[in-house]
């Protein structure tokens, strides 16, 4: 049964494509008002253009992650308009360059970490008050496999990630005493843009499709899931 996220407000990374989108239809058909967040305004266009066919409703919010300022701003827009948060879905991630660590471009080293790490902690940073103020609040990164490994070129991503990751289950611990609950989970392989870039020879119809995660998402941020500090890995 799909959780009734009524009068519910949830905040969505990277919404324009991929799982951020699929996820943000998905939360919007339960019910949650979305807010909308990635660079490309056609791309967000598009999501609320879907979630507007499932009679659902969301605010599109163009901006790059890497203007930390700008999500210090969110938090503050986020409680003028709602007064509260009710779930937070870090999706948002860049692959960066697959190569050996001694090739790796500092500014290209510099993005994965700002848009996987930085960006993260600075969103946990605005948006923590305003999770606090809601009944259930509810946090749901999105992490890799590759945080786990330690396979030749994918040193960058493998580094932003492994750091996410405890980035993350840290603010759990933080959060025990709270009504908030903040958990991972790793998609596996999917049929995405970043792994299309990772895998360029890949049939992508052997991939599993965003739209097939989206209700585990929805569960997650729902105010009835219980667990905290856990990651889950979708495809078992």
């Amino acid at each position: 049964m799909t959780p009734d996220l009524a009068g519910r407000i949830a905040l969505v990374t990277g919404a324009s494509r991929g799982i951020g989108r699929a996820s943000a239809i998905a939360l919007a058909q339960a019910g949650a008002h979305v807010i909308l967040v990635a660079r490309t305004v056609g791309g967000l266009e598009e999501t609320d253009d879907e979630i507007r066919k499932v009679g659902g409703s969301a605010t599109l919010v163009p901006m790059n992650l890497r203007d930390f300022e700008a999500i210090d701003r969110l938090g503050g827009s986020i409680h003028e308009r709602w007064g509260k948060l009710d779930a937070f879905l870090g999706n948002a991630g860049v692959l960066g360059q697959l190569t050996p660590l001694a090739h790796l471009e500092p500014k290209t080293f510099q993005e994965i970490i700002e848009v996987n790490v930085t960006a993260n902690w600075r969103l946990i940073r605005s948006l923590d008050p305003l999770l606090r103020l809601s009944d259930a609040g509810r946090v749901l990164f999105v992490t890799s496999g590759a945080a786990k490994k330690h396979t030749a070129f994918w040193g960058g991503y493998a580094v932003s990630k492994s750091a996410l990751e405890m980035l993350a289950l840290t603010y759990a611990v933080e959060c025990e005493p709270t009504a908030i609950k903040v958990n991972l989970i790793n998609p596996g392989p999917m049929r995405t843009q970043m792994r299309k870039k990772a895998m360029p020879g890949e049939d992508p119809d052997v991939l599993v499709k965003p739209e097939a995660m989206a209700a585990k998402v929805v569960e997650m941020l729902s105010p009835g899931y219980a667990l905290n500090e856990t990651i889950v890995n979708f495809q078992k």
